[in-house]
């Protein structure tokens, strides 16, 4: 019976002295990794929740990559339409020349040359690219918005509308505008576009029509229209790129509101945690001294 119970005494006290120290060791990981759950079985509600405030993380973090792209697109389709609007003004400029009566025939086809550059230039604008390298302007399209054919003539070969990303939550942004929704515009002869409002100004002043001064004149009120239509789009751009902004800002609170319930149900307690552990401490310190002392007694011992 005496070595029964000298091995359950060993034995009992063996479980009892690693029990304590797992309780110092989870507590210490506990303090140096500032949370509170070391497995699931800890505190399975608390876990569930943790897992769950986790998972939207993730997902935010999608939406945030995504709002990214669409605020690189918008911008990039805001700094294009700027060159669009700087480019009308240029032609209007250039019209306004032409309009007087007095100029020669050279002066008018000097001017026509700049406006066949300029033409020129309104097809490079109307295919700039997008951040992955796709047709800014072609709404879903992965080529280029428009082809040329041999007298420049446009034809538009994107997608019907650019497609809309979300940002989170059910909120989506359409990420840019197709060409003819700023480039074709109804004026005083019906529908029409800057290409083609451009390339006739040109031929006039080549000599294509009887009074190139007054087709100049002419010209001043689609180009008005077209500016109006590009200004009015721009406007709309900056609408959706100040849509993403207040999404991002409601993003990154709801970011920081489940940060902190993430610390609030996860988190250590550092001074429970601190508490405790000394507790333990002291608690396995005695324990262990006790155990020696008690170990050192035997019957002999008690008969002296």
């Amino acid at each position: 019976m005496t070595g029964v119970s000298t091995s359950a005494f060993y034995d009992r006290s063996n479980l009892d002295l690693a029990g304590l120290r797992a309780r110092a060791d989870a507590l210490q990981a506990s303090i140096s990794s500032g949370q509170r759950l070391g497995a699931s079985s800890d505190d399975p509600v608390a876990a569930a929740r943790v897992r769950s405030l986790t998972r939207l993380d993730t997902f935010s973090a999608v939406d945030t990559t995504v709002a990214s792209r669409a605020s690189s697109d918008l911008s990039l389709t805001d700094q294009a339409l700027s060159q669009f609007t700087s480019t009308v003004i240029r032609v209007k400029e250039l019209a306004t020349q032409a309009a007087n009566g007095v100029l020669t025939t050279g002066q008018r086809a000097g001017i026509a040359t700049e406006l066949d550059q300029i033409g020129t230039e309104l097809g490079r604008l109307a295919n700039t690219r997008d951040s992955s390298g796709h047709a800014l302007f072609g709404g879903d399209t992965a080529g280029d918005a428009y082809s040329f054919d041999a007298a420049g003539n446009p034809s538009y070969i994107g997608t019907a509308s650019a497609s809309e990303l979300p940002l989170g939550d059910g909120q989506t942004v359409t990420r840019g505008l197709t060409g003819p929704e700023f480039l074709n515009f109804t004026g005083a002869a019906g529908v029409t576009n800057l290409f083609a409002v451009v390339k006739t100004l040109s031929d006039a002043l080549k000599g294509a029509v009887a009074d190139p001064a007054q087709a100049a004149r002419d010209a001043l009120g689609p180009l008005d229209t077209g500016l109006e239509t590009i200004t009015t789009q721009q406007t709309v751009v900056g609408a959706r790129l100040n849509w993403i902004d207040l999404n991002t800002e409601r993003r990154t609170q709801m970011s920081q509101q489940r940060s902190d319930e993430e610390a609030q149900v996860g988190g250590t307690d550092l001074t429970l945690a601190v508490s405790q552990l000394q507790q333990t401490m002291t608690v396995l310190e005695a324990s262990q001294a006790s155990f020696a002392k008690l170990a050192q007694l035997s019957l002999f011992s008690l008969l002296r």
